[in-house]
């Protein structure tokens, strides 16, 4: 069972769940707490099932818990608040031949050891006193109510370390929604838990006590002793009379002389505690798969409006659309269009020759084509990636969990990355001088001819690309449109130097470098997205791990059989 509670503790602090899903604070919280009670108390209890019985202390504010406490010691060992919240350590009272069992983190292992009282909730003082039976310890918790969020999260935690609740109210306060939400807890996983009716006036005790056992019986509680402590002016000290006392102080004696009705105390809590985190394991399973859900929606949103933009800058890239405005005025410079392009228009059967013949490009003309590539392809991109931002944006804060995301990000993720610009323009450099280095490459035993020379390497990579612009259909020469022409030019011009076989490879591959570079650019962009998520560490597997945990403990809690 040990090394299953283990198992189990380590899953349940493997899930995580960040997202703001439908019920996912309820589950938190029961993670915490699950977490906090295997360490602090089930693990340390199932290798220690001889150590002391914990009796925790706990209550409303102004119930009198530290008067009771000290009342039973017999002297101030806590100290009483009159200005709430008081904020101090808890305190542990124990006798001293059980130091051993407290001094080491044995239970409630994150909490400092000090023998000194102290404001500090994060310690636990330690007080040794004969008045407190060996095989027995009481500790005094903080305000179950308390308006400090600290303190109501220390009570609550050193509640689920105890192996026996003494919960202390008052006539005033023993039908407060508060302690019975705690109460309700401890019944349902049938923990050890006596009652204090503290400051009783003693013409109400009979009534108020029945009302309290009625209740107690209600909600599953009935077995829990009562002990009514009237309403009494304490001595100097701060103690109230001994003989109020006298009957809550016998019972914890008498369970710690009794071994067996203390191992009764403790198994009866810690079978309880068990059997409830084996239940809760599957609420915060359930959870964990809302989390996974929730977090392949978004990342699929993520994938579905940068592969869209990858698409669309893919689909423009290719049909035509860039061969036109300032990249087709520039190629018809280069060219020398005039009448050659409204000839090929309309007859395009013209032999290769002719065409090159008539191509009165400049190297400064290639030049400009070069930069009207360059501006038209980085406006294309620049649009995709600022509508993918926005599309992401847009369905993220669709639901709450994207919508705490993007708000705890820290940036406007609506808009492309600041620096996209710049890194869009590199982009298409690197893809131009690719191509140059491909028509370089390929021309390197034809750099002494003719029409490479005519052209060269510069015109020539200008050529390759207006091909590529417009190489979604395959543009043959029967395709008839400004775009569709400005391809054919690009594509006699290749063929004249490389020959037709060539043509088609080397546009092929600028066409899958430029693809790649292009979504390369957006993989970075959409980073920005799934990065946010990987940070969450929310993993696939984590609902099983759980589950599989608690089906152990049952069947572990199952083979055992009752008691």
């Amino acid at each position: 069972m040990v090394t299953t509670l283990v198992q189990l503790r380590e899953a349940l602090e493997s899930a995580r769940l960040p997202l703001e899903v439908p019920k996912a604070e309820p589950a938190r919280k029961a993670r915490a707490e699950m977490i906090d009670q295997l360490e602090d108390y089930v693990l340390p209890r199932l290798l220690q099932i001889d150590a002391p019985l914990l009796t925790v202390v706990g209550g409303s504010t102004g119930a009198g818990k530290s008067t009771l406490v000290n009342s039973l010691v017999g002297e101030r060992v806590t100290e009483t608040g009159v200005l709430r919240p008081t904020t101090r350590s808890p305190v542990l009272v124990h006798n001293p031949r059980d130091s051993d069992w407290f001094d080491k983190a044995r239970i409630l292992p994150d909490l400092e050891r000090t023998t000194r009282a102290s404001a500090d909730p994060g310690a636990l003082q330690l007080v040794a006193s004969e008045a407190i039976p060996a095989g027995l310890a009481v500790l005094d918790a903080p305000d179950i109510d308390s308006v400090e969020e600290q303190n109501r999260t220390l009570a609550a935690q050193l509640l689920g370390a105890a192996d026996l609740w003494l919960f202390v109210t008052s006539a005033a306060r023993y039908a407060d929604q508060v302690p019975w939400e705690f109460l309700k807890q401890a019944a349902d996983r049938s923990a050890a838990v006596a009652i204090v009716l503290d400051r009783t006036q003693p013409s109400a005790i009979t009534e108020v006590s029945a009302h309290l056992a009625r209740m107690l019986t209600a909600r599953g509680l009935r077995d829990s002793p009562l002990f009514i402590v009237p309403e009494g002016e304490v001595d100097e000290q701060g103690l109230l009379p001994s003989t109020t006392v006298r009957e809550i102080r016998a019972w914890l004696g008498s369970l710690a002389a009794d071994a067996e009705a203390r191992t009764g105390v403790v198994r009866q809590t810690l079978e309880g505690a068990i059997r409830t985190i084996s239940k809760r394991t599957y609420a915060v399973a359930d959870a964990s798969h809302d989390q996974y859900e929730m977090l392949e929606r978004l990342r699929a949103d993520v994938e579905r409006s940068y592969g869209h933009a990858l698409t669309e800058v893919d689909r423009a890239s290719a049909d035509g659309s860039l061969l036109r405005g300032e990249v087709l005025a520039r190629w018809q410079e280069f060219v020398g269009t005039g009448e050659l392009l409204k000839t090929l228009e309309s007859k395009v059967s013209w032999l290769r020759d002719r065409v090159t013949k008539a191509v009165k490009g400049q190297p400064q003309q290639a030049a400009r084509v070069t930069v009207a590539v360059e501006s038209g392809l980085q406006t294309l991109v620049l649009e995709h990636a600022e509508a993918a931002a926005e599309r992401t944006d847009a369905a993220w804060r669709a639901v709450p969990a994207g919508r705490v995301l993007l708000d705890e990000s820290g940036e406007d993720l609506s808009r492309a990355s600041r620096d996209f610009r710049r890194r869009a323009e590199q982009m298409v450099r690197d893809w131009q001088q690719s191509v140059l280095d491909m028509v370089r490459t390929e021309g390197a035993d034809k750099r002494s001819t003719a029409r490479f020379l005519a052209y060269g390497v510069n015109g020539l990579s200008v050529a390759l690309m207006v091909v590529v612009f417009a190489s979604t259909g395959g543009v043959t020469g029967a395709e008839v449109g400004i775009a569709g022409g400005s391809a054919v030019l690009g594509q006699k011009l290749l063929e004249a130097v490389f020959g037709d076989q060539a043509v088609r490879r080397l546009a092929a591959n600028a066409r899958k470098d430029l693809n790649r570079r292009m979504q390369v650019l957006l993989e970075t962009e959409k980073r920005r997205f799934t990065g946010l998520l990987d940070g969450l560490g929310v993993v696939q597997g984590s609902e099983e791990a759980l589950r599989a945990g608690a089906r152990k403990v049952d069947d572990l809690r199952f083979a055992a059989g009752p008691g």
